[in-house]
């Protein structure tokens, strides 16, 4: 479970160690190959390897995933100052980041985000359908009355999981902002 060695790091480095090479990771300001940062597998499990296969990370095919696990992260480790970062990695390269990211703007209910998630839920803008679905439902927390008509477009996404997504988060916005929006 990707929470219990996030905890594990953030009892072992403290919090505020952990957010900064989280950020330093998610930002591109190190890099997954660095040895001067702590193991990834605390944020990345056995998928990340030992200290010794650090290498991969610096491959361009793979150097996405510290930034994957350090998004992911900061799901379990949260401070204000991510903000920034997670809502920047909304436009990552690699989807996986972008999804993640989007992610953690639901949970933490980052509203600044709010413009930005409805073009992800576009299929014109966004190619990733768990992309557009990670947009979807954050939206539906940080959304306003004038996101509903991206939801309303993603009803008809060509991806089904997208469409159940927004179907599920038309009502919680509608919910959550007392209008309706059907």
């Amino acid at each position: 479970m990707p929470s219990s060695g996030v905890l594990a790091a953030e009892d072992s480095l403290g919090h505020d160690v952990l957010v900064d090479w989280c950020l330093a990771l998610l930002t591109g300001a190190a890099g997954g190959a660095d040895r001067k940062t702590p193991s990834l597998r605390w944020i990345g499990g056995p998928a990340a390897g030992t200290d010794c296969d650090r290498h991969h990370w610096a491959r361009s095919d793979l150097n996405y995933w510290p930034r994957v696990w350090a998004a992911r992260a900061l799901r379990y480790a949260w401070d204000d100052r991510a903000a920034g970062p997670v809502i920047a990695g909304l436009d990552d390269d690699a989807w996986r980041v972008r999804e993640h990211c989007c992610a953690v703007v639901g949970l933490r209910e980052l509203a600044d985000a709010a413009d930005r998630l409805a073009e992800l839920t576009d299929p014109d803008q966004e190619d990733a359908p768990r992309v557009r679905t990670a947009a979807v439902k954050a939206l539906a927390q940080v959304g306003e009355f004038e996101h509903g008509d991206a939801l309303q477009r993603a009803m008809i996404d060509p991806d089904r999981k997208v469409r159940d997504a927004a179907d599920a988060a038309l009502e919680r916005l509608a919910e959550r902002i007392d209008r309706p929006l059907r």
